[in-house]
């Protein structure tokens, strides 16, 4: 048996011994309140007692055990940098370009000597224009290093043959969250459209401008902004892919937006003339619009104010402290993150798979990932059993159902080729250098894509990341090694607490293939209708009960989850923890049944396990920032809405029917 045999079947056998050593630490009983009834407040009950005794840092918007969990990942990656900089390494190689990418991000030194300077040959270049010509060739170099401009340019999937790649255009950068903050009346958004005229007019004066010519700058900035917000979609109108499906041949492009330049854009680009998705025409009508009817002088106040933007964060103290206070008046966030934070996070952020292949070697053994793939194997049959079980489906949509489902593809802890940074050039003499550089592959290497089949290896999160996605044009659910540690995902706890945490988690990726979105995609992950016409109608009655049980939910007096915007997590939330119910039982068969620890049966651990990793606690600020534009409700909702909906949670608790944790059952919610 050669060396390398030898050490996969050792691997393969401690991992063996691994999943088999018998596990039994449950639920965190400190985190309790028990002082509140868990048929009350189950919100308060599973994570009351932790956030009380850990208030929200003063450099978070939310804080809980998953949140802290992220954190001590970025310490990790600290070291991991801090260790790899203070070597030289071979050029190229993954530890010479995350050790001098960091150890040119903490040159804060540098960066204060430095002011604006780096961006003075760009500001220059903006100042020269003069035509139309001018400013598209412009918008050409802000695409080549991502630095947001008038609309989005990218690769993706094309809905309709998710095997080819296309180019897809889009909206693009408004300063302000989304479209509703320029022109709805309400009191928070014309505070926010105050504050943010204010901060892009300090922004200029920090560049030099004087305060008169810097307010007339912030004014053209947002009389720009707002009329392309006017031509956009709302966040709700997004959701539907068939409100962004538009896909055209290069020459309807053209006709679209006549007055720009596409031929030079793509030849500037270097890229194949094809088909191409434009999601808003009506945006894009408006920036042809805007092409001509907008004043050079006023395009340069644009650009400027976004070249600025997009590297604030990076200039001077002065810089960084006024873009970190506009960015906290929205997110309430008391403290800025220290820089070390800071650039750990954009390391991960530009060179995520460099960084991240040292993470998975230090962090993340084979036995993790040979227990998530059990896990992900229960919850797919869960999800299948659930599919066959319903009563209101008929079999042919059942049978399209299931055949979607055993085309997921599930991914887990990191890629099986990992991408290769070694020509991007990173050095310890200059951080904006390096941000250009390694944006300038991001792009190319999004870019590069179009026109060609799509890679189903590739990864749209870095290992490290503590989040999890389902992408419907693939059909793929992903897990990075960043989420797959305490309190989501724990190789010392009981099947209880990990199929109540990471289990839920892997059933709401799952359920997102069958969402009021994912629904819409079939299983090649093609956008087209695999559902016979009455299935649809009652699929559509059923998350509508969704729709109206968020609207119930306030944050505040007078602000309300939108239903509609929430709709999609929130059907993944509710199938999530029914099949993640089920996947626990399915891996209990045939082994000893599970003891009550600390007074609580396994079904009330599993709950409790679902309640303590998803109970943030979170800053009014931030509340009101996600009702508006996040599509996930805030993490009271999320932790109450979905299990107030299930007989199992009733019968774990004993709960009765008339408390707030049990929903009538005329307004019970069942989807999957």
């Amino acid at each position: 048996m050669t060396p390398v045999r030898i050490i996969t079947l050792l691997l393969v056998l401690s991992a063996s011994v691994f999943l088999q050593t018998p596990v039994q630490h449950g639920i965190q009983v400190s985190d309790l309140n028990q002082n509140v009834s868990a048929c009350d407040d189950f919100y308060e009950f599973a994570n009351g007692g932790w956030r009380a005794a850990n208030p929200i840092p003063a450099s978070m918007s939310r804080w809980s055990r998953r949140w802290a969990a992220g954190e001590t990942t970025k310490d990790k990656l600290k070291e991991i940098l801090e260790e790899v900089s203070a070597k030289k390494s071979p050029k190229g190689s993954v530890e010479q370009l995350t050790g001098d990418f960091y150890s040119a991000c903490m040159n804060e030194s540098q960066a204060n000597q430095l002011g604006a300077k780096p961006l003075e040959p760009w500001l220059a270049d903006i100042d020269r224009m003069k035509t139309v010509a001018d400013l598209q060739l412009m918008i050409v170099r802000f695409r080549e290093v991502g630095i947001p401009g008038p609309f989005g340019f990218g690769a993706g999937s094309d809905t309709r043959n998710p095997n080819d790649v296309i180019a897809q255009v889009g909206a693009g950068a408004l300063g302000l969250p989304d479209r509703d903050y320029y022109l709805k009346p309400d009191q928070r958004f014309e505070d926010a459209r105050t504050k943010y005229l204010a901060h892009v007019a300090k922004m200029f004066v920090l560049m030099g401008t004087p305060d008169d010519q810097a307010k007339a700058a912030a004014d053209t900035v947002f009389r720009i902004e707002k009329q392309f917000a006017e031509n956009s979609l709302d966040r709700v109108a997004l959701r539907s892919p068939k409100n962004t499906d538009h896909k055209m041949e290069f020459a309807e492009l053209q006709k679209l937006a006549p007055d720009f330049d596409w031929e030079a854009y793509y030849r500037k680009l270097a890229l194949p003339q094809g088909t191409v998705n434009v999601s808003q025409p009506k945006f894009m009508q408006e920036l042809n619009r805007q092409l001509t009817a907008t004043a050079i002088a006023d395009w340069k106040a644009y650009l400027k104010w976004h070249l600025i933007n997009a590297a604030a964060a990076w200039l001077s103290s002065p810089f960084v402290e006024e873009d970190f206070a506009f960015s906290s008046t929205l997110s309430g966030a008391k403290e800025m993150r220290p820089r070390w934070k800071r650039c750990v996070e954009i390391t991960d952020g530009l060179l995520g798979e460099a960084l991240g292949k040292k993470y998975v070697e230090k962090y993340f053994p084979p036995a993790a990932k040979l227990r998530m793939q059990e896990m992900v194997k229960n919850l797919r049959a869960a999800m299948g059993e659930t599919i066959q079980n319903l009563d209101w489906m008929s079999a042919e949509t059942k049978k399209r159902a299931l055949e979607k489902l055993s085309t997921f593809n599930p991914k887990i802890g990191y890629p099986d080729i990992w991408k290769d940074y070694s020509k991007v050039v990173i050095t310890r003499n200059s951080l904006f250098d390096n941000l250009v550089a390694a944006r300038r592959f991001v792009v190319r290497d999004n870019l590069s894509r179009i026109g060609k089949p799509v890679d189903r290896k590739l990864w749209g999160m870095t290992p490290p990341t503590s989040d999890a996605y389902y992408n419907p044009l693939l059909n793929e659910i992903v897990f990075p090694a960043g989420i797959l540690q305490p309190p989501a995902f724990d190789m010392t706890a009981n099947d209880a607490v990990n199929y109540g945490a990471i289990g839920v988690v892997i059933g709401h990726e799952i359920s997102h293939g069958f969402d009021d979105q994912g629904a819409q995609f079939d299983a090649q992950g093609r956008l087209n209708n695999w559902w016979t016409e009455e299935d649809l109608k009652k699929f559509q009655a059923k998350t509508g009960c969704v729709v109206d049980q968020f609207e119930g939910y306030f944050v505040e007096p007078g602000l309300h989850h939108n239903g509609k915007l929430v709709l999609g997590e929130s059907i993944g939330d509710l199938a999530g923890a029914k099949i993640a119910y089920r996947a626990f039982q399915i891996a209990q068969q045939g082994k000893p049944p599970l003891p009550t620890i600390d007074g609580f049966t396994p079904d009330q651990q599993f709950f409790i396990a679902w309640g303590q990793f998803r109970g943030d606690a979170t800053r009014p600020e931030t509340a009101r920032l996600m009702i508006q534009g996040d599509p996930h409700p805030v993490a009271k909702y999320r932790v109450i809405g979905p299990v107030s909906n299930l007989p199992e949670f009733q019968q774990a608790f004993q709960c009765k029917v008339g408390q707030p944790m049990v929903r009538p059952p005329e307004q019970r919610c069942e989807v999957w």
